[in-house]
């Protein structure tokens, strides 16, 4: 279904820059990138095995590698600036520069404003907005140097219906700070041919976030899985950056965009009709 291979398009010696990545989403859209040859610099937190969640930012690295690209595990935290600097640094030291920023990190917590802790706030707040403007704008130099340079973040279209603001106040906030760091630095960035977009899927994912909500299973029958993501992901980073900035794209949208008319293949066993629509939408 990689409709962008049929294209000739290639993220071969590219280098990508991510926060978060050693499982889900982030790792599907990494592992697209590595089956081209390409360099991933991860960002995460993950050096040690979580009790419930799989993966590492090593074991990650380790798959990226028997994938066919070139992984660079680096340990820290988007919410501190001196490790995004070192993640910066050592993407344009080892690699020599970076082509790509891909904003994956997220928190994520449902809760209505009087049962949200203000801890829980200000994780989403740093880790989402923070991080995603922090991020990218440390990278802004290298990205600047690059041929084709691209931001990607994962967040939503600005859909300022009331609905999604009333329903969990504090994360609709952190994510629409995410979506308003593609607005403004898609304006901002326009002369440098930096191209900035955001990228949101149409159905739940399969994530380890969705198997541990209530009702986990049935959720994850009704999700599809992450490589639509990173197939979505792969066609908009092998545009070229000075036409294609600024969007709030779904991952159905892009792979329309690329020829791609069946999407059962991405299915976790429901029919189209059954899938469950993501929030934001």
């Amino acid at each position: 279904m990689n409709s962008s291979d049929d294209a000739g398009r290639s993220l071969h010696g590219k280098t990508l820059l991510m926060s978060g990545g050693s499982r889900g989403i982030g790792l599907a859209i990494a592992s697209r990138a590595a089956r081209d040859g390409a360099n991933i610099v991860l960002l995460a937190k993950t050096a040690e095995p979580h009790p419930t969640l799989e993966g590492t930012v090593f074991t990650a690295a380790r798959t990226l590698s028997d994938l066919g690209g070139q992984a660079l595990p680096v340990v820290g935290d988007v919410r501190r600036d001196e490790d995004v600097a070192a993640a910066v640094q050592a993407a344009v030291e080892h690699f020599g520069g970076i082509d790509i920023v891909v904003n994956n990190a997220s928190a994520i917590d449902l809760s209505r404003t009087p049962d949200l802790s203000m801890k829980r706030y200000d994780l989403m707040a740093d880790i989402n907005v923070r991080g995603t403007f922090m991020l990218s704008k440390f990278s802004l130099d290298a990205l600047k140097a690059a041929a084709n340079p691209h931001i990607l973040t994962l967040s939503p279209p600005l859909n300022l219906t009331p609905h999604w603001a009333g329903l969990h106040l504090g994360y609709t906030m952190a994510k629409y700070g995410m979506s308003l760091t593609t607005l403004g630095l898609a304006e901002e960035l326009k002369e440098d041919g930096v191209a900035v977009n955001s990228l949101w899927p149409c159905t739940l994912i399969d994530t380890a976030a969705i198997r541990a909500m209530p009702g986990g299973s049935d959720l994850v029958r009704a999700s599809r899985s992450p490589e639509i993501m990173a197939d979505a992901a792969h066609a908009v980073l092998t545009r070229p950056s000075r036409d294609c900035s600024g969007n709030f794209f779904t991952d159905e949208q892009v792979l329309r965009e690329e020829g791609v008319t069946d999407f059962s293949g991405y299915s976790n066993g429901a029919p189209e009709d059954r899938l469950l629509p993501d929030i934001f939408l």
